[in-house]
């Protein structure tokens, strides 16, 4: 069968109103460090497009009508050469950490071991901070 998935091309994350929406920019943007790449809708439901470095975005849209709760999707994993560093910068801005950096095997086959750290976004999503190690 041919492969009909090539790759993840972007994970949506709603907010409620401009508000949120930019506070969630800054952070993916000016605290983590990610590329806005596109803007798009009025200026009350505003939607952008954030890269995250390997071909995949993150598209934040102010439109959220209610709180779905967590859903099927538990977490947001975001690959880092430095778990640490995303930690000080998270926790600089005023972020929730709410597991601090350990390390880890994953008992995999191979083993993978990694470095993580997990925090609260602007809007309560979950973010994995995860280094390869």
């Amino acid at each position: 069968m041919a492969k009909l998935i090539t790759a993840t091309h972007h994970i949506a994350l709603k907010c409620h109103g401009a508000e949120q929406f930019e506070k969630m920019v800054d952070f993916y943007c000016n605290v983590l460090g990610l590329e806005l790449t596109r803007r798009w809708g009025a200026a009350d439901a505003p939607g952008a497009m954030i890269d995250t470095g390997n071909g995949a975005r993150l598209e934040i849209n102010a439109n959220a009508v209610d709180d779905p709760g967590q859903g099927a999707l538990r977490h947001l994993a975001l690959a880092t050469p430095s778990v640490d560093a995303c930690v000080e910068a998270v926790q600089k801005a005023g972020y929730e950490i709410f597991l601090g950096p350990k390390d880890i095997v994953i008992a995999s086959e191979p083993p993978l071991p990694a470095r993580i750290a997990f925090c609260r976004g602007p809007v309560g999503e979950e973010i994995e901070f995860f280094q390869e190690l």
